[in-house]
């Protein structure tokens, strides 16, 4: 109840963690997108204004260049001609001519105005005044009439530029239609005012990708991000240009204004690391109390495995009705004395693999003949195998057979190699065991082959491991440390020899020792 409690919080504290942490993420992209979406709108901006800006100045410049040429090579006759006449009615008529030409020669405009004078001596008092407001009306309808000629003069004066732009301006290269200088300042201009203040290169080309010119300090750098804009869009098409503009620090400039966030998000991912972290101790705390509890627990019945096998010799010797030999007698004594060798190894197993984890245990190496040791090991497991229905079988083939060993700690390996198939047997079965002795090449090599229920593929990389025990079926019910197969390769790699296994499930499993022996002189 306890552990699914833990996982039921953990699994809620993580999902907590995990959600707080994708808000923040999504946030921080949301933000990203937004700015992205700011800047891009801020840029084509501005580049669509610094491009009306060099229209707006090409036309400029022509307008000047136009209004130059026409006061050098035009001129206005204000009075061409003034013709003067005096009527029999005694009335002076005079008429004034004006016309504008162009550059070219062309006349723009041309109109008369003649004005009625008359004498006033020879003229009545009443009809002078006649005669003058007469005189009056008619000036002011030339003086209107002169107004609408000079209006339709200029309207026709800014046609001919604007006709002279169009047919004349398009016709020059780009080269020549753009002042690049001119045209840096007005990005540069356009994009600070729209909040753009960012290193940029830019580069203009003809519509069909030919470049005409380079910034400067041009580099590489962000290209893929890059924007463009249409330069002089109501010409033809061939007569267009592009501007494409990017920026090598944009990335920067776009996360600039989620970096508030950054720290919350580290803080986030600390909280989380730190809780996977407790989690983790926590379950392997957990763990090593389970094995605790599983070491107290089982300690009885590990210590009460040879205790049986003494108890069992002992009722036999006390067992009158049993014939009792020589030979009985000292088999007995033998799996007494080897059950109590074995008894007291196994109070002190656990203290020394904890030794030889820290390397402060030192093994007292001596010859020993690896036959006889796989003998010995036969003889004392013989009573456990036959109660089982079984039979222990032998086949000692090595002819070197000396190594260099610790007695004591390799007897051990092959006692729980042997103790390891009598434990993991099939359920109501008879269990037969081989050991077999051999020589390969400069190594001597022994087996251990039982036909128990045998180990799954999955489980086999871990047999190994300290604490591991393999729960299958009935298996889960057989006590012991999960410290056997860890102290077996442990003693086997400090004796400098190699273990392998192979096992089928359901049939049975084969444990391979391989070790030096020694070479006699």
């Amino acid at each position: 109840m306890k552990k699914r409690t833990i996982w039921t919080i953990s699994i809620i504290m993580g999902v907590s963690f995990l959600g707080l942490l994708f808000l923040q993420l999504s946030y921080i992209r949301e933000m990203a997108n937004m700015k992205k979406e700011q800047f891009d709108e801020s840029v084509n901006r501005a580049l669509y204004q610094a491009s009306r800006n060099l229209e707006l100045n090409e036309t400029l410049r022509y307008l000047e260049k136009d209004i130059n040429e026409t006061e050098r090579r035009s001129h206005v006759t204000d009075s061409v001609g003034t013709r003067s006449g005096q009527a029999n009615d005694g009335t002076v008529q005079h008429s004034h001519q004006y016309s504008v030409t162009g550059k070219d020669g062309t006349v723009y405009s041309s109109f008369e105005l003649k004005t009625i004078a008359t004498k006033p001596s020879t003229m009545p008092k009443a009809m002078i005044l006649k005669n003058d407001k007469n005189s009056i009306d008619d000036t002011q309808k030339s003086l209107q009439e002169i107004v609408k000629n000079r209006y339709v003069y200029q309207r026709a004066l800014l046609d001919e530029v604007v006709y002279s732009i169009l047919y004349s301006a398009s016709d020059k290269p780009l080269k020549e239609r753009i002042n690049f200088k001119l045209l840096d300042q007005d990005l540069k201009a356009e994009l600070m005012n729209n909040g753009i203040n960012i290193p940029y290169h830019f580069t203009v080309s003809t519509q069909d990708g030919r470049e005409v010119y380079r910034c400067p300090d041009y580099t590489s750098d962000g290209e893929e991000y890059s924007y463009s804009q249409l330069l002089f869009r109501n010409d033809p098409q061939s007569k267009m240009g592009v501007v494409r503009i990017h920026f090598p620090d944009m990335n920067s400039y776009i996360f600039s204004s989620v970096r508030f966030m950054i720290p919350s998000v580290v803080f986030t991912l600390i909280l989380l690391v730190t809780f996977i972290f407790t989690i983790v101790i926590i379950f392997r705390s957990k763990r090593y109390t389970e094995i605790k509890n599983d070491f107290i627990n089982n300690m009885t019945h590990e210590l009460k495995t040879p205790i049986a096998s003494i108890s069992l010799a002992a009722q036999m010797l006390n067992d009158k009705s049993i014939t009792k030999n020589e030979t009985m007698m000292a088999h007995l004594g033998g799996v007494i004395f080897d059950e109590s060798k074995r008894l007291r190894f196994l109070v002190e197993k656990v203290l020394q693999m904890s030794m030889y984890d820290r390397k402060k245990a030192v093994l007292k190496k001596k010859q020993c003949d690896l036959n006889e040791m796989i003998e010995q090991a036969a003889h004392s497991i013989t009573l456990r195998v036959e109660h089982t229905g079984g039979k222990v079988y032998t086949e000692i083939e090595a002819v070197d057979s000396t190594i260099f060993v610790d007695e004591m700690h390799f007897q051990n390996v092959i006692f729980n190699l042997l103790d390891n198939a009598v434990k993991y047997r099939k359920p109501e079965e008879k269990l037969d065991i081989y050991l077999r002795t051999w020589n390969e090449g400069d190594k001597v090599c022994f087996s251990v082959r039982d036909t128990g229920q045998g180990i799954k593929k999955d489980n086999l990389k871990k047999i190994f491991e300290k604490f591991y025990r393999v729960h299958t079926g009935n298996v889960h019910d057989v006590k012991g440390f999960g410290l056997g197969l860890a102290y077996v390769k442990k003693m086997i790699d400090l004796h400098d020899g190699d273990i392998h296994v192979d096992s089928v499930y359901g049939q049975g499993t084969t444990f391979t020792v391989k070790l030096p022996f020694v070479k006699e002189e």
